[in-house]
């Protein structure tokens, strides 16, 4: 992002800054293991989350979405760049700075049932963020396991019971109630609902809401459902083989998307009206490898309206109306 992109947002009390965020992975081979390669989850991605708001992160299956959000918090390193939390470089605390970092940074996870102890009754697992940071007596801890329970539409008996004896909704709400219980101001929401009923995706997104409302959380919403994203952010941002296509308002984004990747997406929602028909965008061929991806915008060789520059020069991601950011020689 230009630094006249992230300027722009700097006025708008932003609770967090990405600043060029890089995640490569090595490839390994050989009897030394040597690095062959680098797979480039997230290359040079910028962005900001404004205080009290829902960010939504939309892209395709490996487009580096959760890559975004975990090396975020620092649950995998990063290869460069930065992340502000107000005024503070995540990146460069250490120790017990880190520690109390983490407390105002929290995430859901997409698997509720891979991310729980299935040896812990889940009134241990919410609590033990609490004995961590050595928050309150056994007593106190409970009563605050109870609150968070009761908020996210469980009941006290719930805490001496385990993972395997509730439903995939209810494990997701466990999920909430401990990603609360330190009372962050941050939460990283990773595909919360994409592996849930319809009708249970309702009630988890309801609650995030109550809860945003409530005591004025902050999101990050990972999500490749269009409609989810629709319905629970303030604004959006879409990724394309690590790389930021597009960045704007819910509004405008599903008024007037401007990137091609963005207008094939927004193609592919289904219609309720039958008798309202849209023109489908068929993007040809599959997605690029990370390990080797196209020269010059990596969208071009599947994108519609490719031009001859598009595969000489990337792009830059710059602001082309009132908060509305693009990454398109077309559109420049």
């Amino acid at each position: 992002m230009s630094e006249q992109a992230i300027s722009t947002s700097n006025g708008k009390g932003d609770l967090i800054k990405v600043n060029h965020l890089m995640k490569y992975f090595p490839v390994r081979g050989g009897v030394l293991q040597r690095v062959q390669a680098w797979v480039q989850a997230v290359d040079d991605v910028s962005f900001t989350v404004r205080e009290g708001e829902t960010l939504g992160l939309v892209g395709e299956s490996g487009c580096g979405k959760t890559t975004v959000g975990r090396t975020m918090l620092r649950l995998i390193e990063p290869t460069g760049g930065e992340v502000f939390y107000e005024d503070t470089n995540v990146f460069n605390l250490r120790g017990s700075d880190l520690k109390k970092m983490r407390r105002n940074m929290q995430i859901i996870f997409q698997d509720p049932y891979a991310s729980l102890d299935p040896r812990m009754p889940i009134g241990e697992s919410i609590s033990e963020g609490l004995k961590i940071h050595h928050i309150g007596t056994h007593k106190e801890r409970f009563e605050i396991v109870v609150q968070n329970l009761r908020k996210v539409g469980l009941e006290d008996y719930h805490s001496r019971r385990y993972p395997h004896e509730f439903s995939g909704g209810q494990r997701q709400r466990i999920g909430i109630a401990r990603a609360l219980a330190l009372q962050p101001k941050f939460i990283i929401c990773d595909e919360p609902v994409s592996a849930l009923d319809v009708s249970i995706q309702s009630q988890v997104l309801n609650i995030l809401n109550d809860l945003q409302n409530e005591f004025g959380l902050t999101y990050l919403f990972i999500a490749h459902n269009l409609s989810v994203v629709e319905h629970i952010s303030n604004r959006v941002a879409v990724m394309y083989l690590g790389k930021m296509v597009e960045l704007t308002t819910r509004e405008e984004l599903f008024r007037n998307p401007l990137h091609p990747y963005t207008q094939a997406l927004m193609s592919a929602i289904p219609v309720p009206d039958s008798e309202l028909t849209q023109e489908r965008i068929i993007l040809p061929g599959d997605v690029p490898s990370p390990l080797n991806p196209p020269v010059g915008c990596r969208f071009h060789p599947r994108c519609h309206v490719v031009m001859e520059h598009c595969s000489v020069e990337e792009p830059p991601f710059n602001e082309v109306s009132d908060d509305h950011f693009v990454a398109c020689w077309r559109v420049e």
